[in-house]
C-alpha cells in the first residue's frame, strides 16, 4: 500500500514497532487499531533524497480497507489466499462430495496427485510449453495447498518461512 506519513507518525512507528500513518480525514492513525490488521515493522529505509520511506512490514491481515491483500487490485497473493479460503470452507463440509473434500479425506490420493501434477509440470517445462506449464503449475499449486491444509500448514506460515529465508 501507499500512505502518507508525517514526522509524528514515523516517530510513533519507531517507538511502537507498528505502522502509524497520517491522513487528511483521520489525522494520526495506527494501522490495524480497529481492524486488527496491524503491520509490524521489519525495516524503514529512506530514499536517496529523504522524501519517501519504504516500510517493510509483516502484516497481520490485509493492507486495504476493502479486505484485499494489496490496495492495487488483484494480485497473485490474493488469488492464493482466496484458493486457501475455498479449501478451508470445503474442509469444513461446505461442499460435500467436492473433489477437494475427496482429496482431504484420502491421504494416498492427495499425495499421488502431487506427484502426478509435479511430473506433468516438469514435462511441460522440459518441452518448453509455457501454456501447459502454467496450467500444470496451477494444478500443482492447488494440490499442494490441499496437502498443506491437511498437514495443518498455511500460506501465512509458508510466507513467514520465505521471509525468514530472505
Amino acid at each position: 500500500m501507499v500512505a502518507f506519513a508525517s514526522r509524528e507518525s514515523l516517530e510513533r512507528t519507531i517507538a511502537s514497532g507498528e505502522m502509524h500513518y497520517q491522513s487528511r480525514t483521520r489525522g494520526l492513525w495506527h494501522k490495524g487499531a480497529t481492524s486488527g490488521n496491524t503491520q509490524r515493522v521489519e525495516s524503514l529505509t529512506a530514499d536517496c533524497d529523504g522524501d519517501a520511506v519504504l516500510a517493510r512490514v509483516v502484516p497481520a491481515g490485509p493492507a486495504c480497507h476493502t479486505g484485499m491483500v494489496t490496495c492495487f487490485g488483484d494480485a497473485s497473493a490474493e488469488t492464493l489466499a482466496e484458493l486457501e479460503a475455498t479449501i478451508d470452507e470445503r474442509s469444513a463440509g461446505a461442499a460435500d462430495g467436492s473433489y477437494t473434500v475427496r482429496l482431504l479425506a484420502d491421504r494416498n490420493l492427495r499425495l499421488k496427485k502431487i506427484g502426478e501434477e509435479a511430473s506433468e509440470f516438469v514435462t511441460a517445462c522440459a518441452d518448453g510449453d509455457a501454456a501447459r506449464a502454467n496450467e500444470e503449475a496451477a494444478d500443482l499449486i492447488y494440490h499442494t495447498l490441499v496437502a498443506l491444509h491437511a498437514a495443518g500448514g498455511s500460506l501465512t506460515a509458508v510466507r513467514e518461512t520465505l521471509r525468514a529465508r530472505r
